[in-house]
């Protein structure tokens, strides 16, 4: 078999037969990969590795024996091999998940304590993209293009901005979006922002009851004040709202004041929240007034809505490919003509601030 048609192996990592049964039949469902191997704990993971190393591993936390954090700082410490961490994540475990992205997990993707078969049906493509991300991860090739499932548009959740521009105001705010990577790519771009930094509004693909830890984690750490977004919350000069898990975000706009809205409808490019939905609402109620950012992350999410932004006369920005972990959605919207900078990552900040002032 070719280098280019080489299947991904993955081991997954469980101590639930029934996950593992239904992981099984989610990552098989794509021609793309294979199960290398399964294991009830991380020593019988261990033993399957000393025949063979797998391309991806998925992983639970909370297992007997020993915990998948453990496991997975072992790991990234003697051998590094990409880890996706598929976890149960409730308020208290949010916090944990959030130190494995530090260890080095690629990604996150939320199990429910109940109803697996339904979690198969919404979450299917999102767990094999979270393994094909996985794979590329850090790599300077290029991912052969995927086919994609048929997916809905920001269509489904907002109308196409107006096609005139809105009047410049001394007011900016900046739009961000991110996915495979955008965990520790957020935290440096935001901790490198002043205290009276723009306003900012971000959709991170995540799943829900991670997002209130994660803003909690990045508020502690940056000058910047950030939080998961309420419905009706106002964009102010020195915040961050994170759109919660499992929610659309969208900009709006009544006489000055900037605010989010927060609705449930349709997966949107197959996330919710979706960047896609964020993006043109930015460009439909902002305008040339708005500052379009584009992080790492697998797929294409962001690229029509950062289009739409560029028609009205926003400032749009990707992240370079030498800093993305996956250079997916920066480089599809570089593709379509929709971007004016590529910038490395630590350079974003500056250029932000720069822009809005």
């Amino acid at each position: 078999m070719s280098q280019l048609n080489k299947k991904i192996k993955v081991l997954i990592v469980d101590d639930s037969a029934l996950v593992r049964q239904i992981m099984q039949e989610i990552l098989t469902s794509d021609p793309q990969i294979e199960i290398m191997a399964v294991a009830s704990d991380p020593y019988a993971a261990a033993e399957k590795m000393r025949n063979e190393v797998p391309d991806v591993i998925t992983l639970d936390i909370e297992m007997p024996r020993m915990d998948g954090l453990t496991f997975l700082e072992k790991i990234m410490s003697q051998h590094p091999i990409p880890v996706v961490i598929c976890s149960s994540l409730a308020e208290s475990g949010s916090e944990t998940a959030l130190k494995a992205l530090e260890y080095g997990a690629i990604e996150i993707i939320q199990k429910p304590r109940l109803g697996m078969r339904q979690f198969l049906e919404e979450s299917k493509v999102r767990v094999c993209d979270a393994v094909k991300a996985a794979s590329v991860a850090n790599l300077k090739i290029r991912p052969e293009p995927r086919k994609v499932q048929p997916k809905l548009s920001a269509d489904a959740v907002i109308e196409k901005p107006r096609p005139k521009a809105m009047i410049q105001t001394t007011e900016k705010v900046v739009v961000v979006g991110a996915s495979t990577g955008g965990t520790e790519a957020l935290r440096v771009l935001l901790e490198a922002l002043p205290e009276d930094g723009p306003a900012l509004a971000v959709v991170q693909h995540m799943p829900e009851n991670f997002t209130t830890s994660f803003a909690r984690r990045l508020d502690s750490l940056c000058r910047i004040s950030v939080k998961e977004a309420q419905d009706n919350d106002t964009l102010m000069p020195g915040q961050a709202l994170i759109a919660p898990g499992n929610r659309h975000m969208l900009l709006k706009r009544s006489g000055a004041r900037y605010y989010v809205e927060l609705r449930d409808g349709p997966l949107v490019s197959r996330h919710r929240p979706s960047v896609d939905v964020l993006f043109r609402s930015a460009a439909r109620y902002a305008g040339r007034n708005a500052v379009g950012v584009i992080m790492t992350g697998m797929g294409d999410d962001g690229a029509k809505g950062m289009q739409e932004m560029k028609t009205a006369r926003a400032h749009t920005i990707a992240q370079d490919e030498h800093t993305c972990v996956v250079f997916g959605m920066p480089q599809e919207a570089i593709r379509t003509g929709a971007v004016d900078k590529v910038l490395p990552l630590q350079s974003i900040a500056s250029e932000l601030i720069h822009s809005c002032r």
